[in-house]
């Protein structure tokens, strides 16, 4: 006789419990902020694992190296703030990048640290670029020249749109830290 497959129990759940999806979910394959999401997700994750495995770099350093090459002598916070990423993301990339002499550190005004690439970051910097514009060319495989000047400029008014209501958020979130001291 064969051997019988252990009984599987179902674990003893708390009394209400949701066990089923709700009827009034997010539709997955609609939604567009994940859509957005999962193709950005993409995008990294392809341009990411390339540039390690070619330059033992990642995605941020790239993204810090790829701001240097258009914006010289910005500070780290400069460059976080033209990244939208935390300013603990660039300085450990500048940290990699300053040990690999891609990066030099300028001694700026009132504690600045202003940074340039050096020329071996230069080098870098065109000899990356090509993955980075292969995830562009992805998507733009895909959109005839007017509508991606039309979706870029989309693209901007929600970034303005998105960066206005963080101001006003942050903004209220003050005023009732505030208010709960008093």
């Amino acid at each position: 006789m064969p051997p019988q497959p252990a009984p599987t129990t179902r674990p003893v759940l708390p009394p209400g419990t949701v066990t089923e999806p709700l009827g009034h979910a997010l539709d997955p394959e609609s939604f567009t902020p994940r859509l957005l999401a999962l193709l950005s997700n993409a995008l990294v994750w392809r341009e990411s694992h390339e540039l390690r495995r070619r330059f033992g770099l990642g995605t941020n350093e790239w993204r810090v190296i790829s701001a240097l090459a258009i914006r010289p002598g910005a500070s780290a916070t400069e460059i976080s703030e033209f990244l939208g990423v935390n300013k603990a993301i660039v300085s450990k990339s500048v940290s990699a990048l300053v040990q690999r002499e891609l990066l030099v550190l300028s001694d700026g005004p009132r504690g600045s640290r202003p940074m340039f690439l050096s020329s071996a970051g230069a080098e870098m910097h065109d000899a990356m670029l090509p993955i980075s514009m292969r995830g562009q060319e992805l998507i733009l495989s895909h959109v005839s020249g007017d509508d991606v000047e039309r979706f870029n400029g989309l693209l901007h008014r929600m970034l303005e749109e998105l960066r206005d209501l963080q101001i006003v958020e942050r903004t209220l979130a003050r005023a009732a830290e505030i208010e709960a001291e008093h």
